[in-house]
């Protein structure tokens, strides 16, 4: 441009200073238009190369949108409750959120599928992504195969991979289903990440209390077709519920106005006291299988949950809502509301409870949920000691544990009870004190066996029963009945059998073998059953039930009590009985006899079980110098009480378990 303007300037020298006649050979107008030209030519093509510039480098520049989405995934979740004024903002934003974690999902879940066949080693060379995130999205796909094996070792491996980053525990409780849940909640030590938070519960109505609805739920069930504890139970739940009201109205005791103060003080129950007697009303309805779907239907497993969440700190309650999702496994029909409800989450951190009996109802339910890898079903009163979670573990035989008088599926079972000072208590490790020495000993020494407990009520005395409509059921003969339907749901019979008494159960174990040995469907429990130990059984009766009878106008035995009579007839028969098929079955038999006496007031002790009523005439006699209550719970592990208790069990079972 400035070359060809110093040329117009010079041929305008050049006719300016020419002779006159000569025209001139450029006018300042055509200088204009030159200028006018060249400029827009220069500006169009910078304009030109910018646009070029700029097409190229969208051209050339990758979109991380989709992988920056894939590494937070973390803001996903919502963790502080939205206030009022952001409400409809969260809302919005949480849609959107979830729209793009199923777009990434399925993308990956694509890839994944193409590279399925691959070794893991082999896709994460091709694949431009972290190994970590193609590792779980290939376990996710792996939980959904056809093959079973698979699918169990998919959900075995994703637990046991603790490398997982937060926002992948997150994005797996989203995508996993109910089936997977329960694997990873039955897996010993799962990360609790792994599992959605509970679902917000409604608010309740204007008005009611969660009494109230437990009062609702409990009248919306049937009273016809069960049996009379059920109706029982059931009254006196609606009947303390219904004073409760009436106190906090000021109804009881009222003659005017809203009542005097003190009659309120007087009559009020408390709050955690009516909700006690409506769980127990809704555990024995949760038996009754054609009231499971009423109570899912009319919104019981939230309401439940809501209890479970408001009684926290009180252990008994929350036992109490386990069973009864225990109870309504059984039914499959209600395993996905189960699992919708967010009880699965509450499961597997209740499992993780340091306290046995916590960790054993979950450890049921669970059990009663997971029909992937369980094919027994535990009903009430039958609980899993070992193994409570899944394993590789295969199980070569079973021990059933039976209490007696006055007895619990977990308490009876328990280590000594230590008396030491404080000083002692500082200076000694009470860590290794055991709730449940079946659970934390016996299973660790003999890990290829299931440990089972049984409960059932039993009392000394009938103004103690729970239910005075069932007193009259206690029968040895019932409770074999019973006992032995449920055995047999749990599988017991299909393995080798090693059975376990204290006093009364005992009796209970051989009134359910004889039963056992006159029905053609249960030959295979009598055929299995290696070994039979006896801890403190009164063979012949027991002194104990004579002084009950003859103070019955005070202490009202109970029936299982007038069975204990010392050389009753019908414990004559039932010996007798046993020791013929015993001997006959080649059935191995250790006893346990108590020398010490029992305290069982302030001032009077008693030997509950002298060696000759203990003695069964069969196997081998061992006293202990131990009293009628600690016969059964060995002081440590390395006590002679407990070292030949295993001894027994593994010579019994040595062909099955390889000991």
């Amino acid at each position: 441009m400035s070359v060809a303007a110093l040329r117009l300037i010079r041929c305008r020298r050049l006719s300016t200073a020419g002779p006159p006649g000569v025209r001139k050979v450029l006018q300042w107008k055509h200088l204009r238009k030159f200028a006018k030209v060249t400029g827009a030519v220069v500006l169009g093509g910078c304009l030109f190369i910018t646009y070029e510039v700029e097409a190229l480098d969208k051209a050339v520049t990758i979109d991380t949108r989709a992988i920056l989405q894939e590494k937070y995934k973390s803001y996903i979740y919502l963790r502080a409750t939205p206030s009022d004024e952001k409400e409809n903002l969260t809302a919005g934003l949480t849609t959107k959120a979830r729209r793009e974690l199923h777009k990434a999902a399925r993308r990956f879940l694509e890839l994944s599928s193409r590279l399925f066949l691959q070794s893991l080693d082999e896709h994460f060379s091709h694949v431009d992504a972290d190994p970590h995130e193609v590792a779980l999205w290939v376990l996710l796909k792996r939980t959904q195969s056809a093959n079973k094996a698979v699918r169990l070792q998919a959900v075995q491996e994703l637990a046991e991979n603790h490398h997982w980053h937060d926002y992948q525990y997150q994005t797996a409780a989203q995508v996993i289903d109910q089936r997977t849940a329960v694997g990873l909640a039955r897996t010993p030590q799962v990360d609790l990440r792994f599992f959605l938070r509970t679902p917000t519960l409604p608010d309740l109505e204007d008005g009611l209390s969660v009494e109230d609805e437990l009062r609702q739920l409990l009248g919306s069930l049937p009273q016809s077709e069960v049996d009379t504890c059920v109706q029982y139970f059931t009254s006196l739940a609606l009947r303390e519920s219904t004073q409760s009201l009436a106190a906090q109205r000021g109804g009881l005791w009222c003659f005017g106005g809203n009542g005097l103060p003190y009659a309120q003080s007087l009559t009020s129950v408390p709050s955690e006291k009516v909700e006690s007697f409506c769980l127990q009303a809704l555990v024995q309805h949760s038996k009754v299988q054609s009231h499971c779907d009423r109570i899912v239907a009319n919104g019981g497993l939230q309401l439940l949950q809501r209890v479970y969440q408001l009684r926290r700190d009180s252990l008994k309650i929350q036992r109490n809502i386990v069973r009864i999702i225990g109870n309504l496994a059984l039914n499959e029909s209600v395993h996905q509301a189960i699992a919708q409800s967010g009880w699965v989450s509450v499961l597997a951190e209740m499992m993780q409870s340091p306290h046995v009996m916590q960790a054993s109802h979950a450890a049921r339910a669970l059990a009663n949920l997971d029909r992937e890898a369980v094919k027994e079903k535990y009903q009430d009163g039958v609980y899993i000691l070992h193994p409570q979670t899944r394993g590789n573990q295969p199980i070569k035989a079973d021990v059933l544990f039976i209490h007696g008088i006055l007895g619990a599926a977990f308490k009876t079972w328990r280590q000594k009870d230590r008396v030491v000072s404080e000083e002692e208590k500082e200076a000694e490790n009470m860590d290794d004190y055991t709730e449940c020495w079946p659970k934390s000993w016996l299973a660790a020494d003999c890990p290829n066996l299931r440990v089972l407990s049984v409960e059932y009520d039993s009392h000394l005395s009938d103004w103690m029963a729970k239910c005075p409509a069932e007193n009259q059921r206690k029968s040895l003969a019932y409770r074999s009945r019973e006992l032995l339907k449920k055995l047999k749901l749990a599988g017991v019979g299909e393995r080798p059998v090693v059975w376990v008494a204290h006093s009364m159960g005992g009796l209970l174990v051989k009134k359910m073998l004889l039963d056992a040995s006159e029905d053609p469907d249960m030959q295979g429990l009598l055929k299995n059953t290696k070994g039979i130990m006896f801890y403190s059984v009164p063979h012949h009766g027991t002194f104990m039930a004579e002084y009950s009878v003859n103070v019955r106008y005070l202490l009202f035995p109970s029936i299982e009590v007038r069975e204990l009579c010392k050389d009753s007839p019908a414990l004559r028969n039932l010996n007798e009985n046993f020791l013929n098929m015993a001997k006959e079955k080649e059935i191995k038999v250790l006893s346990f006899a108590e020398t010490l006496p029992t305290n069982i007031g302030p001032m009077i002790k008693i030997l509950v079980v002298p060696t000759q009523s203990a003695n069964p005439s069969i196997g081998e006699l061992i006293e202990v110098d131990v009293d009628h209550l600690n016969i059964c719970k060995p002081e440590k592990k390395d006590s002679f009480l407990y070292k030949r208790s295993l001894q027994f069990i593994v010579e019994a079972l040595q062909s099955y378990i390889g000991h």
